[in-house]
C-alpha cells in the first residue's frame, strides 16, 4: 500500500460498517456508522486513526472502556454527548475529547443528539492485546491481533469462572 504524509479529511469516502458487523434487531436501531480508515494510507504503525460519522440518534458503539489504549477524539461537524464515566459532556464542532485507557470510570460512548450527521476524527494507540469492558451490558470483551488468526472472545461477568475449573 502506497502511503501519503498528507489527508484532506473532507474528501475520504466513508465505508459503511461491514454486514458482518452491522447490529441487527432493536439493536440496528440504536448504532450505525460509516467510516474512513486513514491511519495506513499515511503510514501508521502505532496509531490507528479514522474519520467515523453517525446518523442522528444514534451512536457508533456501545458505552465501553480500554483497559490498554486511550483515545482521542476531534469533532469536525454536527453535535451530541458524550457519555464518559458517569458523566455526560455536550460536544460540537471544534471539540477535543480524551479517553484515557481505564476500567468503568473511563467507559466512553460519543452519542449524534443533533439533527444532522455527527463526524469526528478518532484517534488511539494501538497496543495489542487489548481488553474492553461494556459496562451498560456487563461484558467484557478481549481481543488480540487483527488477522485472521486473531482472538476476539466476549463473555458476561456473570459467567466467569475460577482459575482453577476443570483443569
Amino acid at each position: 500500500m502506497s502511503t501519503t504524509p498528507v489527508i484532506a479529511l473532507d474528501t475520504v469516502e466513508l465505508i459503511p460498517r461491514p454486514e458482518a458487523w452491522r447490529p441487527t434487531g432493536a439493536t440496528a436501531g440504536r448504532f450505525d456508522a460509516s467510516r474512513a480508515t486513514l491511519g495506513p494510507a499515511l503510514g501508521l504503525k502505532k496509531i490507528g486513526c479514522n474519520v467515523t460519522q453517525v446518523a442522528p440518534g444514534r451512536s457508533a458503539y456501545p458505552f465501553h472502556s480500554h483497559r490498554a489504549n486511550d483515545e482521542l477524539f476531534l469533532v469536525l461537524a454536527g453535535s451530541g454527548e458524550l457519555r464518559l464515566g458517569d458523566a455526560r459532556h455536550a460536544v460540537t464542532t471544534g471539540d477535543l475529547i480524551g479517553c484515557p485507557a481505564g476500567g468503568p470510570a473511563t467507559a466512553h460512548q460519543l452519542v449524534n443528539t443533533g439533527n444532522a450527521p455527527l463526524r469526528y476524527l478518532a484517534v488511539s494507540t494501538t497496543i495489542d492485546p487489548e481488553v474492553c469492558e461494556y459496562p451498560d451490558s456487563g461484558k467484557v470483551g478481549t481481543y488480540a491481533g487483527r488477522d485472521d488468526d486473531g482472538l476476539m472472545h466476549l463473555s458476561r461477568y456473570a459467567d466467569q469462572v475460577d482459575y482453577w475449573k476443570d483443569e
